[in-house]
């Protein structure tokens, strides 16, 4: 049978990485990973509590496409716990993770051949989605200088319909302060682009709280998930906050693609958001982690890093070891026993110089596997 154009899509190394890692578990070796960016923890507890009490009480059906509102409400009220924005519970809308979040954003706001902005390094779905939906991306190559984020002149002469930025960012979680993104908002306004702010890993900031680009306009679709700061990968639920006149649109829209979130996911969602106690504890790991990473891949002779403002990666600049970046990878695998991804998931162009490490798993595993980068690179 023939396949579509729009199904050529590039690979998610990440996930062949991922792979190669199991196989070598399978084969009873003991691999440290530092190549996904799953945290080590699962759900709250009283996620799963929350979910084994509905069970019980009723069958788990559709719910109204745009989400139950208990959670959209509990999220609106998020908004104002973390950023003192006042949102409105009807502007949020409940999607089958992220990725459903940016198929639905994506679908609602562009027209096939439209070009959206994407900064390079970045994650790489962007890309892949956007293809697939007939979509044009167009890579924005940022810069050390600027702390790998997109700045409002990058954008001059592009002819965009649409601009992507993630902050913190995947795969350098660096972060954007409220001028900086103010500054790309009304840069992306001033030439009629759609802003879309990837907020995923807010929550998991370090020295700094993460901006919303809710505290600079209501003018821009805004993408979270819980599957980073609440420790819920599996379960493929996230939200997506919308202008109010885009409501009606998205809905529309999900109601055809998705129908809705899985209900047992919202269930469990809207009792992991009030267990601040637990998720704090996991962000006691990740400070710990983060610390010993960035004295212990210097120490290695890993020294030009992104500096990570939040997230759980490092992405740091191989070009003097190696020109062939997966090959790296595959070489610390083979011989040190550590899976870590190579940067070509994330920037087409100059990825082949860069490797990201995540430190999302526990801290024995990160100070295990810091020790087998530094053996490894000691006998190169």
């Amino acid at each position: 049978m023939r396949v579509s154009r729009r199904s050529s899509v590039d690979p998610f190394i990440v996930m062949d990485v991922m792979e190669a890692a199991r196989q070598a578990e399978a084969a009873g070796r003991h691999i440290i990973h530092m190549e996904v960016g799953q945290p080590g923890t699962g759900a709250p507890k009283a996620a799963a509590s929350a979910l084994a009490d509905a069970m019980g009480r009723e069958s788990l059906g559709y719910t109204v496409a745009l989400g139950l509102p208990a959670l959209r409400a509990r999220i609106a009220r998020l908004y104002g716990e973390w950023y003192d924005v006042d949102l409105d519970p009807q502007r949020v809308i409940i999607t089958p993770g992220s990725s459903g979040g940016f198929i639905l954003a994506f679908t609602a706001l562009f027209d096939t051949g439209d070009r959206v902005g994407i900064g390079a390094p970045g994650y790489p779905s962007y890309r892949q989605i956007l293809r697939a939906l007939d979509l044009c991306p167009v890579d924005i190559a940022t810069a050390p200088e600027n702390r790998f984020q997109p700045v409002a002149s990058d954008l001059e002469g592009r002819d965009l319909a649409g601009l992507m930025v993630a902050s913190p960012a995947n795969p350098t979680g660096t972060m954007l302060d409220k001028a900086a993104l103010g500054s790309l908002i009304d840069a992306a306004a001033g030439q009629g682009a759609s802003f879309i702010s990837d907020e995923i890993y807010h929550g998991i900031e370090y020295e700094a709280k993460a901006v919303t680009a809710l505290q600079v306009t209501d003018e821009a679709y805004v993408i979270n998930s819980f599957s980073k700061y609440f420790s819920m990968t599996g379960w493929r639920v996230g939200w997506l906050v919308v202008p109010e006149d885009h409501v009606r649109v998205i809905e529309r829209i999900a109601q055809n693609m998705f129908i809705c979130a899985p209900h047992a996911s919202q269930i469990a969602a809207l009792a992991a958001m009030d267990a601040e106690d637990e998720l704090q504890a996991n962000m006691d790991v990740y400070r710990a982690n983060r610390k010993l990473m960035l004295e212990g891949l210097p120490e290695a002779g890993f020294t030009k890093i992104a500096p990570p403002d939040g997230a759980f990666y490092v992405y740091a600049d191989v070009s003097e070891m190696t020109d062939d970046s997966r090959a790296f990878a595959a070489e610390i695998l083979e011989q040190a026993g550590v899976a870590v991804t190579p940067g070509l998931d994330f920037d087409p162009l100059r990825g082949h110089q860069t490797l990201r490490f995540s430190y999302a798993r526990s801290t024995a595993d990160i100070a295990e596997g810091l020790a087998r980068l530094k053996a490894f690179m000691q006998a190169r």
